[in-house]
């Protein structure tokens, strides 16, 4: 990126007020990190107002700031009625002038663990979102973020609603469009599964005509499509097909992937058996973009998680952290995958949120198959409905304290222990002190 703030002023409709040939090197949204030459986007958000922090940037060198109209006498300026679009409008700017793939990743869960799988599969200069940048601000500033140098980019994209990424759709952009799946997360915003897939399939009706859709093989509710599509899973439909799938001593899956008359054997560095299937859907971006199998399952198997994703860690005890969010679809995966861990299985499990009227119905599912698996049931905060579908057979803690007061008397060597729950329920933190309690 090497705009002028006045061309920047041009692509977001603003009224320029100082000198616009002074140059842009990057964008922010967070004035605690500018860098010399970015351009600050001060936005109203539900904590925090960018707009009290335009002189913080500009002494910390920003090269100008992007304002609503006659909120700040601060120059340079561009001011515009939505600094919010302003920034996606800056994003869909940067996009015109990117010619490399784009590959755009959505879906109720998984979109995380695809998005670095993918960027995996593609080669090192490939730019893909930071973290979990997956919302309307995430997704431009991944954007804008890309590299001169990069080859492609690999950008999660979420959505809590109907036009969501319609609206983000200048700024993306995809070569590539894919759903790793249509599940219950999100249900309370959402209504219901039928919401859910019109939402996600707004990326796939951004693709250009020769875009292509990667979808989930064992999903037959998505409408036709004029692109190609790429189906993933298991099963005959599946153009990349995940066959055998065991999981070794850390809860790794170790498969087949079959397509194009041609299989080759993964071991992901990955835990957690759903992590197969997202390893499909990786393998057929890169097929699509020109990759060879061989060359695909190589490069898979270099592939690191996310912070709080089914993070195994021995000690005394294993703590598996798989706390960054969950959903019933996710917390089914995850046990289904400690299941096969040898030791008394443990579940810590806090409240799915967003999940509606729905909500109990889901939670006493999820308890149920928690004791079908053979866990110990614990549950931190009031219970949702864990307890009742396992048969009021488990224990409820009051609070994250209390749960780990109730574990660290109980929990014995060989013990493994599964941590999940929606980031609200706060289990990031009662994982990280087990995994202390857990250290020889």
């Amino acid at each position: 990126m090497n705009w002028t703030l006045a061309e920047a002023a041009k692509a977001i409709g603003a009224v320029m007020v100082g000198d616009g040939q002074l140059r842009v090197g990057g964008v922010s949204t967070n004035s605690r990190s500018i860098q010399p030459g970015d351009l600050f986007v001060a936005i109203a958000g539900s904590h925090h107002d960018g707009h009290g922090f335009v002189e913080e940037a500009l002494m910390a060198g920003a090269v100008g700031v992007v304002v609503a109209s006659q909120s700040t006498q601060a120059a340079p300026r561009l001011e515009v009625t939505d600094t919010l679009v302003a920034l996606r409008d800056l994003a869909a700017h940067r996009r015109d002038q990117l010619e490399v793939p784009v590959i755009g990743i959505t879906g109720s869960s998984g979109k995380t663990s695809t998005k670095d799988l993918t960027a995996a599969v593609l080669d090192a200069e490939v730019w893909s979102s930071p973290q979990s940048y997956n919302n309307e601000i995430g997704v431009p500033l991944t954007i804008l973020a890309t590299p001169p140098h990069a080859t492609g980019i690999v950008v999660e994209v979420g959505s809590r609603g109907l036009g969501h990424i319609r609206y983000l759709a200048p700024a993306i952009r995809p070569t590539v469009a894919v759903i790793t799946n249509i599940g219950k997360a999100h249900l309370e915003t959402f209504g219901d599964q039928a919401t859910v897939l019109a939402a996600k399939w707004e990326l796939v009706e951004g693709l250009p005509p020769d875009g292509v859709a990667v979808l989930p093989a064992d999903d037959d509710r998505f409408p036709a499509c004029r692109n190609r599509v790429m189906r993933f899973g298991t099963g005959a439909s599946a153009d990349v097909e995940v066959q055998d799938v065991k999981l070794d001593a850390e809860g790794r899956p170790i498969f087949r992937l079959a397509a194009d008359h041609t299989n080759c054997q993964v071991r992901l560095g990955l835990a957690g058996l759903h992590q197969a299937t997202n390893a499909a859907a990786a393998a057929a971006v890169g097929l699509t973009l020109g990759l060879q199998l061989p060359e695909i399952a190589s490069r898979l198997q270099r592939a690191t998680g996310a912070q709080f994703r089914m993070a195994v860690h021995r000690g005394r005890f294993t703590v598996i952290d798989d706390t960054y969010n969950a959903n019933p679809d996710s917390v089914a995966a995850a046990l289904r995958s400690v299941a096969a861990f040898s030791g008394r299985r443990v579940a810590v499990l806090g409240l799915m949120a967003e999940l509606g009227e729905s909500s109990s119905t889901e939670h006493a599912a999820v308890g149920r198959l928690a004791r079908e698996l053979g866990f110990e049931l614990v549950v931190v905060g009031e219970d949702p409905g864990f307890l009742t579908g396992a048969g009021n057979r488990g224990y409820r803690a009051e609070d994250a304290a209390a749960a780990l007061d109730y574990l660290t008397e109980r929990l014995a060597a060989g013990d493994v222990v599964l941590v999940k729950g929606s980031r609200v329920a706060g289990m990031e933190l009662l994982a990280a002190q087990l995994i202390e309690v857990a250290r020889p």
